[in-house]
């Protein structure tokens, strides 16, 4: 018997570093057997960064995802699993069960010296990390960390330090750093923004990797080694938990150019056809109903074929199609290697996004913090605010804008940061042949983020600490997920969902959804049981329902430590 693996997907996803050797004698990696052979399952997590709803294939999207489709295929799908709205916040909740307050990532990775606001991972949590290790799981992390407080030097010396031209010493707090937090091995980068061919803040366990191979790409890196990681762990009898967290398709969009080119016409059709495309494949592949509405354009007034950066648009889109290609091109190494050591019979996959595409237009924020202004070799990076300079290379600095991010969060309005349904609801896939037997199903019910420490342990063992290191860890809200993904629950894993996010509200009730855009906004309310996509606002018509979830939002706001809150 082999020892079962459970495998979560994450919008963050593997990417792997070629210093690790892909070659093996036969048989090394089979699992021993017999005395001490440890039969509890290996957890695997693989989380994309600002993937949109539609973008794989198994979601009605365009994208070329053949891995991904494969894993959805074979397991299950959900439809209403939701995240944070922003990437630290929800990878601070996937670590620990906790709302992204409680674990102090309210915000960004800065300090803003109040409990929910301090920028990094508190001593009130424990990561997965920390509770699998207790129950003699091996473990490992690859990719994007963005749990740990990032300190801006200012003008040139942060420039400097971020082009590889200086040294300034650790990227954080070596405590805060993966291998303090409960991983044996990690590889990849501690900030949340990298260069994919020279990425910044790049370590291999605390030690800073001062150079990269010329045909350096860092999805590839992490694939490699998040491949060489399994290889190690299969040949052990104890289980590994590995987290897989990919920076694809996050800004910059860069990709290499071969796989660019094989998108380059896709996107010529413009956003609306795209959309409309994508629209019909979700109804077909059953993700929503007919009856599920499309939302108006959230973009009246533009018109692809009066668009006059339609050649740039198309190409931005490509290059972000190439990267979540090449990000499936890295879960399919990862399945061989699985397969190969034959644990993928027994392997959960839960795949996931930190949240739903980006509307942002980094070219406008030019060179600074968390953005080089040149290569190492002294290049200078363009930010072609008016769109003079095509996405792709190194040299560019760009995103695909709100109008493409709306586009591909089909069926949803809106977009990463906001707490509508195309910020904080993505895909999520979950694949393990032996401990989910239906396959190719849909789940309505909603989860959340939060879920994912209470999966862990309801399959692995063990229970949640109440101490740890001395310090009392504040209860997670979490419930596992198993329920919803084998059929058996009837309602989702909270009885109160909940969100807050510089100003952005929401809390789910059952169906209800109470949300607001911004601070400024007012309340808006949605029964998602028959408006899914937001789009008839009935808060007039229930003014007392309004009232009693504004009231329980705030009551949760206190619990979760939003307040006190920064200016």
């Amino acid at each position: 018997m082999t020892k079962t693996v459970i495998f979560f997907v994450i919008a963050a996803l593997f990417l792997g570093f070629g210093l690790h050797s892909a070659h093996r004698e036969t048989g090394i990696n089979q699992k021993p057997k017999g005395k001490g052979f440890d039969p509890k399952p290996n957890i695997i997590i693989i989380m994309a960064d600002d993937l949109g709803f539609s973008d794989l294939g198994c979601y009605g999207g365009e994208i070329d995802t053949p891995n991904l489709d494969r894993l959805a295929l074979n397991g299950v799908r959900s439809n209403a699993f939701y995240n944070t709205s922003r990437c630290c916040p929800t990878r601070a909740s996937l670590l620990t069960g906790l709302y992204p307050h409680q674990a102090g990532l309210g915000r960004m990775t800065m300090d803003a010296g109040l409990p929910g606001y301090r920028g990094s991972l508190q001593p009130n949590t424990v990561t997965l990390a920390e509770v699998l290790k207790k129950q003699g799981y091996q473990t490992g992390m690859v990719g994007k960390w963005h749990v740990s407080e990032t300190v801006d030097l200012g003008g040139e010396k942060q420039l400097k330090w971020l082009s590889h031209q200086e040294e300034n010493g650790p990227f954080s707090n070596l405590d805060s750093y993966p291998t303090a937090r409960g991983f044996d091995k990690y590889y990849g980068n501690l900030w949340g923004v990298v260069d994919y061919f020279d990425p910044f803040s790049l370590v291999n366990g605390t030690e800073q990797v001062k150079d990269v191979p010329d045909d350096y790409y860092h999805t590839k890196a992490i694939c490699d080694s998040a491949v060489a990681y399994v290889e190690q762990f299969s040949r052990k009898r104890n289980p590994f938990f590995l987290y897989v967290a990919h920076c694809a398709p996050h800004w910059p969009l860069q990709a290499p150019e071969d796989a660019v080119q094989k998108y380059m016409k896709v996107y010529q059709k413009g956003w609306k056809a795209i959309r409309r495309d994508r629209y019909e494949r979700l109804i077909n592949k059953g993700i929503i109903s007919r009856e599920t509405e499309l939302p108006d354009f959230m973009f009246p007034n533009k018109e692809w074929n009066t668009n006059p950066d339609k050649d740039w648009d198309a190409r931005a889109m490509a290059v972000h199609a190439a990267m979540v290609d090449l990000l499936d091109k890295s879960v399919g190494k990862l399945l061989d290697e699985l397969e190969s050591s034959g644990e993928l019979d027994n392997t959960l996959i839960l795949f996931l996004s930190d949240n739903g595409a980006s509307a942002e237009r980094p070219s406008k924020y030019g060179p600074g913090f968390d953005r080089a202004g040149s290569t190492r070799n002294g290049e200078m990076v363009s930010f072609p605010v008016d769109k003079e300079a095509l996405p792709g290379p190194q040299t560019v600095v760009s995103g695909i804008g709100p109008t493409w991010a709306h586009t591909v969060n089909t069926p949803f309005r809106y977009w990463k940061a906001r707490v509508f349904e195309g910020g904080i609801n993505t895909p999520f896939i979950a694949f393990w042949p032996r401990g989910i037997k239906e396959k190719g199903a849909v789940r309505e019910l909603p989860a959340h983020v939060t879920d994912i420490m209470a999966t862990c342990i309801d399959v692995a063992g063990g229970k949640y600490p109440t101490t740890f290191k001395g310090h009392a860890i504040t209860p997670s809200p979490g419930k596992s997920i198993m329920p919803i993904l084998n059929g058996t629950a009837r309602s989702g894993t909270q009885a109160t969902f909940f969100w807050e996010h510089f100003g952005a509200k929401a809390l789910r009730k059952a169906n209800w959804k109470l949300v607001k855009l911004d601070g400024q906004s007012p309340w808006e309310l949605y029964d998602l049981a028959v408006d899914k996509t937001e789009i008839h606002d009935v808060a007039m018509k229930n003014k007392e329902l309004v009232k009693q979830l504004q009231e329980e939002w705030e009551r949760l706001a206190h619990t979760y430590q939003v307040y006190p809150a920064p200016n």
